[in-house]
């Protein structure tokens, strides 16, 4: 898993005209829990902004005056209209214990059903996952080599080593659906079957027929 080390300060002040100052500064009011203690701090937007836009997941190493914090980023809100961000939580973890992430799906191969025309279709982009720090990947990587036009991969389908998947197991994450170029090519088989079919009846027909005419001929 990713990590990167953030600076932040503490809050003793929670009143809503010092949080309103700390983002003026381009501050921004973050809290962490699920440890000992609740912290509140801040931390600069500029630095936060690369676990924020992005969609691989860090392991926050928080340096608040002079304590240390191992932390992952759980919920982020956003003014409505601007867009800036309003304040973060995270959860402490630990190297002993095991933490729930959603990590990102990644996905790799040439799909045969792909190169038959079919279209990629990717319900979830995240999986929820239990593991120890040190097993935690930067993403979950899924092959789809083997995938043809109407195939899928649930949650039940997938292992991953030394991870426990927490979504539920009939969840579907990655189909391969049928696309028009696919329907297209199935439909100009069908023709190209039925142009050959009707090219030998018409062959047989007409050899039929004269077969006919030389027996009219050879009776006469």
């Amino acid at each position: 898993m990713k990590s990167i080390e953030i600076k932040g300060s503490l809050r003793n002040n929670l009143g809503k005209k010092h949080t309103k100052a700390l983002r003026a500064k381009g501050e921004v009011p973050c809290i962490i829990y699920g440890g000992e203690q609740i912290v509140h701090f801040s931390a600069s937007a500029n630095e936060l902004r690369h676990i924020l836009y992005t969609h691989d997941v860090f392991l926050v190493k928080l340096s608040i005056e002079g304590k240390q914090y191992q932390a992952i980023l759980h919920d982020s809100q956003f003014h409505p209209v601007t867009d800036q961000v309003l304040h973060l939580d995270f959860i402490e973890v630990s190297d002993s214990k095991p933490a729930v992430v959603s990590l990102p799906v990644e996905i790799t191969g040439n799909s045969v059903g792909i190169r038959a025309g079919g279209k990629l279709r990717q319900r979830r982009r995240y999986l929820k996952v239990k593991g120890l720090l040190k097993d935690l990947p930067e993403a979950l990587t899924i092959k789809i080599d083997d995938l043809n036009i109407g195939d899928f991969i649930k949650v039940e389908d997938l292992n991953f080593e030394n991870l426990e998947l927490l979504d539920p197991p009939r969840a579907m994450i990655i189909g391969i659906a049928t696309s028009r170029l696919s329907k297209g090519m199935e439909i100009g088989e069908v023709a190209e079957e039925e142009d050959e079919e009707g090219t030998k009846e018409a062959d047989e027909t007409a050899a039929a027929k004269e077969e006919e005419k030389k027996e009219e001929s050879a009776e006469a």
